[in-house]
């Protein structure tokens, strides 16, 4: 199981949720606004920007033999060809459980 973080601008977020939901087997994923900056923030000797721009913060958990379609799926459909077009992170996913049926493991991803 993986866990997948992905920041993308807040205007893709509709390609980006549309292109996993043609996702077979994939069973969900969250979305939530936040403020950051990346590699291009200003900086210079007598001032530093604290300047943040809006993102839209991806979550989801998937099986392994998604990883690869879901990293795809994410990246397509959030490039634009502009710096900025956001990251995604994967991270090992050690356990889950489904509150409603108390499911442990793969089957409550």
């Amino acid at each position: 199981m993986k866990m997948i973080i992905a920041f993308v601008k807040p205007n893709m977020l509709d390609a980006v949720m549309l292109a996993l939901h043609k996702i077979e087997g994939l069973t969900g994923a969250s979305s939530s606004e936040v403020q950051g900056f990346g590699q291009d923030r200003s900086v210079n000797d007598r001032e530093i920007s604290f300047k943040t721009s809006p993102h839209i913060k991806l979550e989801l958990s998937c099986h392994n033999d998604l990883v690869d379609q879901v990293l795809s799926a994410i990246a397509q459909a959030a490039h634009t060809g502009l710096r900025g077009d956001g990251k995604i992170y994967v991270l090992p996913l050690n356990d889950a459980v489904r509150i409603s049926s108390k499911e442990r493991g793969e089957k409550a991803v």
